[in-house]
C-alpha cells in the first residue's frame, strides 16, 4: 500500500508500473517495455527501479490468491469457471476479490473451464397423456415448489452398460428435490423420482413440466399428478429448449462428473450421483443466485 504521505503523481506511476509489468508478463510477443513507459508518460530507469523494489502488496496479494485458485480448480476437476471460483474465494476463504481479477489471475495461471457442449438429442414423442407447453418457457418461480421441471438422462458403465438418471428440480433457486438411478427406462423410475418429491414436499401442489417420453405421457403419471393435485405441463415435439433448465443441470452434471470418469460398476456410478447431488444443492455456488447455494437460496423463503 502506498503511504499517504505519497503525492498522487507517486501514486500514479507506480500503477502505470504495475500495468507496464503485467502487459509485458501477459503479451510478451505483442509488448515492450520501451514503447509502454513511452506511451504512459513514464521513464524507463523509473520502471526497472520499482521493478527492483521489494515485491509489493499487490504482488504478495495476487500470488496467494493464485495459489488458492490453483488449489480451488484442481479441487474441481478442472471443470470451475472464473465466476465459480470468485465465489469460492468470497464465501470459502473471505476474499473480496472483483470477477475480473479472477479471470486475468486465471489467465496468467493458464487454467480455463471446459465449455459445456449443447445436449441436442431430445426424447421422442409419444401421445398416450400428452399434454400442452403450459410452462412455455417462462422458467422464473416467485416461490419454492410453483415450479418443477423433471427429465432421464443416459448414462452408461462397466462394459457400456445402461443407467438412466431421473430428476426433479424445482425452479425457485434450481434445488434437485428428488432423483433415482436405474438401470431400467421405465413408468417405475418416473414414479418413484416423483413420489419422491412429494414425500419431501407434501403440501405441494406446482406445475409440473416435462418433455413428451412414453413414461410422462403414461396413465401411471398422469393419475399420480391428478391425485395429488398437480397441473401437468409438456415440452413441444423436438424442442428440447422447452425444458432448458433439466437440460442446464444435465449438462452441469455430466461435464462436472461424468464425462471425464470411467464407472467401473453400477454402485460407484451411483455413489457419484449421489455425491454431485449433494455438491450442486448444498455447495455449488451460482453466481444468478447472488453466490447461495440453490439450497441457501430456498431457505431464505422459509
Amino acid at each position: 500500500m502506498v503511504h499517504p504521505t505519497e503525492g498522487s503523481e507517486e501514486v500514479s506511476k507506480k500503477i502505470k508500473f504495475q500495468a507496464i509489468n503485467e502487459l509485458c508478463q501477459e503479451h510478451p510477443e505483442v509488448m515492450n517495455v520501451k514503447a509502454l513507459c513511452a506511451y504512459l508518460k513514464v521513464s524507463r530507469s523509473g520502471y526497472y527501479k520499482w521493478k527492483k523494489s521489494p515485491e509489493s502488496k499487490l504482488e504478495r496479494e495476487n500470488q496467494y490468491i493464485m495459489e488458492i485458485l490453483m488449489n480451488e480448480f484442481i479441487a474441481s476437476n478442472q471443470q470451475a469457471g472464473y465466476r465459480s471460483l470468485t465465489m469460492i474465494l468470497r464465501r470459502n476463504h473471505g476474499l473480496i476479490v472483483n470477477h475480473k481479477r479472477v479471470r486475468r489471475l486465471m489467465r496468467k495461471l493458464g487454467i480455463a473451464s471446459i465449455i459445456r457442449r449443447k445436449r441436442k438429442n431430445c426424447t421422442i414423442s409419444s401421445e398416450q397423456e400428452a399434454a400442452e407447453n403450459i410452462l412455455n418457457r417462462n422458467f422464473k418461480a416467485e416461490k419454492p415448489n410453483e415450479k418443477w421441471v423433471t427429465d432421464i438422462t443416459y448414462l452408461s458403465y462397466g462394459n457400456n452398460q445402461k443407467a438412466y438418471f431421473s430428476a426433479v428440480k424445482d425452479l425457485y433457486g434450481g434445488k434437485i428435490i428428488s432423483y433415482a438411478v436405474s438401470k431400467r427406462n421405465d413408468n417405475f423410475l418416473v414414479l418413484s423420482t416423483i413420489k419422491s418429491a412429494l414425500e419431501s414436499n407434501p403440501e405441494a401442489k406446482p406445475l409440473l413440466h416435462s418433455d413428451r417420453g412414453f413414461q410422462y405421457t403414461s396413465q401411471q403419471y398422469s393419475k399420480l399428478l391428478s391425485d395429488n393435485g398437480i397441473r401437468k405441463s409438456m415440452s413441444r415435439v423436438g424442442k428440447c429448449i422447452d425444458n432448458a433448465p433439466m437440460e442446464s443441470f444435465w449438462g452441469h452434471y455430466k461435464d462436472e462428473a461424468y464425462n471425464h470418469i470411467k464407472f467401473e460398476s453400477y454402485e460407484d456410478l451411483v455413489k457419484s450421483i449421489d455425491n454431485y447431488v449433494e455438491y450442486y444443492n448444498d455447495r455449488r455456488y451460482q453466481w444468478k443466485l447472488n453466490s447461495l447455494t440453490p439450497t441457501e437460496y430456498q431457505d431464505q423463503a422459509a
